[in-house]
This record gives C-alpha cells, sequence and structure tokens, in this order.
C-alpha cells in the first residue's frame, strides 16, 4: 500500500505542446493517502483514463512526477511499481481453473505454495467464489469472470495500489450492484489504495470515500460524495452528479442580489467576485412548492417512483423541482420556494457565493 501524490502533472499527446489547449491533462496536484478509496468521475474524454495510465506507468507524462510513499516513481516501468490493475474487460485465463487463475500472480513471483494456497483461498472466500475454485473460467458467467479478475488485483499483498478502469461495463444491469457492493466490502478487509475509474457516478460515489471530477483534462472539485452533493463548486459538477442535476439558472446581479426573471433569490451568503457569466445555481431537492416563492407555470409532472420530477417554468428558464407529495397539474400556476443554504451563485461556471457564518 502507498500514499499516491501527482505533483505539477501534465500530459500532452503531441511532441511539440505550445498551448493550453494541447493539452490532454492540464496541471494537477493531488495526494492520496495510504489505504484509502478513491475515484475517478467524469464523461468520456475528459483525461480520467489517461491520469491512470500514467500512475500505472503505461504512459510518461509530459510534464511533473508521480510519488509513492514520497518516492519519485515517475521514471519507473509499470512492473517495478507494484501495482494490480482490472480493466474493462477481464484478464483471466480461460483453459486455467479458478484457483489457478488467482495463485498465478502468486506463483509467478515465486510465493512458497502453502503461502499461495492460503492467500487464494481468503481471497476467494471474501469473493464469495470458493465453491468455484476447481472449475475452468471458461465456463464462468461475465459477473464471475470479473470477480476472479478483482481477485487476481487483490491476491497479493504486496501491492501498492489497486486501479480499477470501468470494471462493470460489460456487466449486465442487474448485477453491477452487487459487485460494486463486493467491491466496497472488500475494501474494508483488505484496506489497500484503490482507484476507481468511472464516468457513472453511482459507481463512484457508493464506492469511494473521496471523489475526483473531472472534465476536459482538469479537476473541477475534490470531495466526498455528500459534499459534491450539497457544495459542489464548478456548475459542471452539479450538473454531473445528481438525478436529476442541479438547475443551473441564469442571473442578474445588482445591489448585492441575485435576480432570476426580475425576481429576487435569497443566497447562501455574500456575493464575492465582480465580472463574469453569472448563474444561480440549486438542486431540485432543495426546491419545494409553496404558498411563497417565484410564480412559476408547471411544464411537465413525471413519476419516477418514490417521488415526482415536476418541471416548471418561470419566464422563459426552465426549473426542476422535486416533491414526494402529490404534485400539481401540467398548466398549473405554482410558487416555488428554494432552500436558501443551498442556493448558490456561480461566475464563469465557479462557486461564488459564500457559506452563511
Amino acid at each position: 500500500m502507498a500514499k499516491i501524490s501527482l505533483s505539477k502533472l501534465r500530459h500532452s499527446y503531441l511532441a511539440n505542446p505550445s498551448s493550453p489547449d494541447d493539452f490532454a491533462l492540464n496541471e494537477i496536484d493531488l495526494n492520496w493517502s495510504d489505504g484509502g478509496a478513491y475515484a475517478l468521475l467524469g464523461p468520456s474524454g475528459c483525461g480520467k483514463s489517461t491520469l491512470l495510465n500514467i500512475i500505472s506507468g503505461l504512459l510518461h507524462p509530459s510534464e511533473g512526477h508521480i510519488l509513492f510513499d514520497d518516492k519519485d516513481v515517475t521514471d519507473l516501468p509499470p512492473d517495478q511499481r507494484n501495482i494490480a490493475q482490472v480493466f474493462q474487460f477481464p484478464v483471466i485465463y480461460d483453459t486455467m481453473s479458478v484457483y489457478d487463475n488467482l495463485a498465478f500472480p502468486l506463483r509467478n513471483r515465486g510465493v512458497p505454495a502453502d503461502k499461495v494456497d492460503q492467500r487464494v483461498k481468503e481471497i476467494a472466500e471474501m469473493l464469495e467464489v470458493t465453491e468455484m475454485l476447481r472449475k475452468r473460467a471458461a465456463g464462468l458467467s461475465p459477473d464471475n469472470k470479473q470477480k476472479i479478475s478483482m481477485g487476481r488485483g487483490l491476491v497479493r499483498d504486496d501491492v501498492n495500489v489497486v486501479m480499477f478502469d470501468e470494471p462493470l461495463t460489460v456487466i449486465d444491469p442487474h448485477l453491477k450492484w452487487k459487485l460494486r457492493s463486493k467491491l466496497k466490502e472488500l475494501h474494508q478487509k483488505v484496506r489497500v489504495t484503490m482507484i476507481y475509474v468511472t464516468h457513472d457516478q453511482t459507481e463512484a460515489l457508493t464506492f469511494a470515500d473521496q471523489v475526483v471530477v473531472m472534465q476536459e483534462g482538469e479537476v473541477v472539485q475534490i470531495g466526498t460524495p455528500v459534499e459534491l452533493f450539497e457544495r459542489p463548486t464548478h456548475t459542471f459538477v452539479g450538473h454531473f452528479i445528481g438525478s436529476p442535476g442541479m438547475n443551473i439558472l441564469p442571473a442578474d446581479v445588482r445591489d448585492g442580489g441575485a435576480f432570476l426573471q426580475g425576481h429576487h433569490v435569497p443566497l447562501e451568503g455574500k456575493v464575492t467576485g465582480e465580472a463574469g457569466l453569472t448563474q444561480i445555481g440549486v438542486r431540485p431537492e432543495f426546491i419545494r412548492v409553496s404558498d411563497q416563492g417565484l410564480p412559476a407555470v408547471v411544464r411537465k409532472v413525471s413519476d419516477v417512483g418514490r417521488h415526482s420530477v415536476i418541471e416548471a417554468m418561470i419566464g422563459d428558464t426552465s426549473i426542476k423541482a422535486v416533491t414526494e407529495d402529490s404534485p400539481p397539474e401540467q398548466g398549473e400556476n405554482i410558487r416555488l420556494a428554494f432552500q436558501q443554504n443551498q442556493t448558490r451563485l456561480y461566475r464563469d461556471g465557479w462557486l461564488t457565493s459564500e457559506a452563511a457564518t
């Protein structure tokens, strides 16, 4: 296990990058504690797999350094970094038994047979595949093959980090939650540093203690799942995380206050900064139908099971609210009240209102 530090890391796939737009990864400084569970979250093309490949040693960064326990490993090849990696498609040997697949990384390093047997059985029990140990891997279902692939990454007790690159992509949706739960359980048992790359917010938020949200090669926020939901520091985070995502509403700022379609909107605290595109951010969960609030007209109501999503219009601005009560009818005139301590101002995408003290 290792603490992982990234220092002034940048990468371009061009030989001679000349502008910030030439970089697939902008400057990144990160510190991940030994034994933590982390996720890199973002849409396709945001740079998360590039970053993972740099950490693993499959890709050399254009600039900056990677440190494991304060030791610079930037120039070390993958086999000298003591890293285990689990990919989208299970990497196992179909002609081998499950036991031999799990044992292979240990035997390859000359681990004594009794130690191999002990460790394989420990991991098999954690994965709940003990009864499969003598079966050939070729006959396993896709989810069990991915379990074995995970086990191959976890069986060594000398790894610095286990990295997962979209490991549930090929798994049937109804089985994904089982593997997500199993992976979280495994981390709690083995306490090895884990980094999980995904575009799926549910996977990231249920697995990780801390999530790194990326957009266009830039880290826009690092935080716990609760922090990302309750106080996104960038409108991208607010929109990307949550279902539905945060309402991002056009705002006029004057006299120290924010206005939406001419209506004053109380914010969480003082507005900071001056020039720039200003927007109000408030999650649908923090808007309620009330006798007081901003006048709106219901455009559509969607029943999503435990609650309903109301889509309404305030002037020509669309806004969504979540309610567990009986929803209003389409076309009905209503008023929407924003929870003040969850209503924030963003300038050029970045949080600019201060939390009330």
